[in-house]
């Protein structure tokens, strides 16, 4: 393999009829793949290069590609490997992640993709957390997955192609709740949690894209998968389906038993990420946490930090510490000596935890010091983290106290931050990357936890 390769996705088919179109689509949109024509270059791949996740084609790959997502997560443990099949739902293929039906659009695997990357590393992230709370003497809430079956909302007019799927979706023992408008839809979506979302296109498919885009923009409904049903002679483009936020697309033509199938893939899958995403959001009641932002505490911080950039080296990921500061300004000195900046710091740090996402680790390291650890990130990505928390903390008014009217605006509080990530090189030595230094002496005066944590024993900092 060549070390110049950065492929994000493997794919294992025996010819392109699925795979070639796949591919360049993938390439197109930022997923660079690589494809292997059997298990043993598979496996070969994934020793060499950073995949993220493999899909495997069903059909061409023969009987031994249904046993195939075994032996690819074996290959790549530690790390954990999402494996997506393309093939038809069947319960004998459990190991894969996701069975997504063929042809399979790459706007439509991105998609997947990205709720699967994200859902691996929140699990990765949950058995390290898992570790570092039994140090502390605290357990951390299992991660299990809720026994109820699937609730669903189907969304549209009560045609008869849409009453016999949700039809199907009831034997198929779901829990089915109809809403004739969109109104109705998100009233219900408010009041009670769902797997998935059936929307049905019928003659106006541009009121059920809006659903499903409105649900993208919420962020309490964003990971909610949406399948658009609608008639194969529609206008409507799939390409432009998957890039309003449906998650997959079927039409009358198929059986309803098939696409029933699909719609509780989705749900399964969705509801695995909800029981990860619960367990870590938990973690805030363990009593270990900053009392007045939620946050990890400093001494908290610095362990699972160490933990994390073991586990980082180990499975070949990248590691990002972000630092935030609020700073040295003439206003943020009259606010702190008028007791307002008091007052906004904890409102800040609880900002923080609520824009990271639940697998990132936020944490109070001082007063007005706070720190991310951000796995499975690259430096430009953690980078972009860092100026969007400071960007949306620096435009938000704070309260100044209860019976004071000024409120901290975006002339007191300015954060600054620093950003350094954590690489696996030939001879796995850990180098510490700046790569912004915004009042950097001051924030390492901080952080000393952190460097000292890291630096060893052959860690070496340069900036850029």
């Amino acid at each position: 393999m060549s070390a110049g390769v950065q492929a994000r996705v493997l794919i294992i088919a025996r010819d392109d009829g699925l795979a070639g179109p796949l591919a360049e689509g993938l390439d197109r949109l930022g997923w660079r793949t690589i494809t292997a024509r059997g298990p043993y270059a598979g496996i070969a791949a994934l020793a060499d290069l950073q995949i993220e996740a493999a899909i495997v084609d069903l059909h061409s790959g023969g009987p031994e590609a249904r046993t195939l997502a075994r032996r690819l997560k074996a290959a790549c443990a530690p790390r954990r490997l999402p494996v997506v099949a393309i093939g038809a739902p069947d319960d004998e293929d459990l190991d894969f992640d996701l069975i997504l039906a063929p042809p399979l659009h790459p706007a439509q695997a991105v998609l997947r993709l990205e709720n699967l990357v994200r859902m691996a590393v929140a699990e990765e992230e949950y058995e390290l957390r898992q570790e570092t709370f039994a140090e502390k003497n605290r357990a951390l809430e299992a991660a299990d997955i809720d026994p109820a079956p699937f609730r669903v909302l189907a969304i549209g007019e009560p045609a008869p192609q849409f009453l016999a799927l949700s039809n199907a979706l009831t034997r198929s023992g779901a829990e089915v709740v109809g809403a004739f408008t969109a109104y109705t839809a998100f009233d219900y979506l408010h009041e009670r949690p769902f797997d998935t979302v059936v929307l049905w296109a019928g003659d106006n498919p541009n009121e059920a894209l809006s659903i499903a885009a409105g649900m993208r923009r919420n962020t309490r409904l964003y990971h909610v998968p949406a399948l658009l049903y609608m008639r194969e002679e529609s206008y409507l483009t799939m390409s432009e389906a998957f890039h309003r936020g449906v998650s997959d697309v079927a039409s009358p033509g198929t059986a309803e038993s098939e696409t029933a199938g699909r719609v509780m893939e989705l749900a399964r899958s969705y509801r695995r990420q909800t029981a990860t995403r619960k367990a870590l959001e938990h973690a805030r009641s363990s009593g270990l946490m900053d009392p007045a932002t939620g946050l990890f505490t400093r001494e908290l911080f610095a362990t699972h930090l160490g933990r994390l950039a073991q586990a980082s080296r180990i499975r070949n990921r990248p590691l990002s510490v972000c630092v935030l500061k609020v700073s040295e300004r003439a206003e943020v000195a009259e606010a702190r000596a008028q007791g307002w900046l008091d007052r906004a710091v904890p409102q800040i740090g609880a900002m923080i935890g609520r824009l990271v996402r639940v697998e990132d680790t936020a944490a109070r390291l001082s007063h007005e010091v706070f720190a991310l650890a951000l796995p499975a990130t690259p430096a430009a990505a953690a980078r972009a983290a860092g100026e969007r928390i400071a960007a949306v903390i620096g435009c938000t008014a704070f309260e100044a106290g209860d019976r004071k009217s000024t409120r901290l605006n975006s002339s007191h509080v300015v954060i600054s931050y620093a950003v350094f990530c954590l690489k696996k090189k030939i001879k796995k030595t850990l180098y510490l990357h700046c790569i912004r230094h915004l009042q950097l002496s001051t924030m390492l005066r901080h952080v000393q936890v952190l460097t000292v944590l890291l630096l060893q024993p052959s860690v070496h900092m340069r900036e850029l």
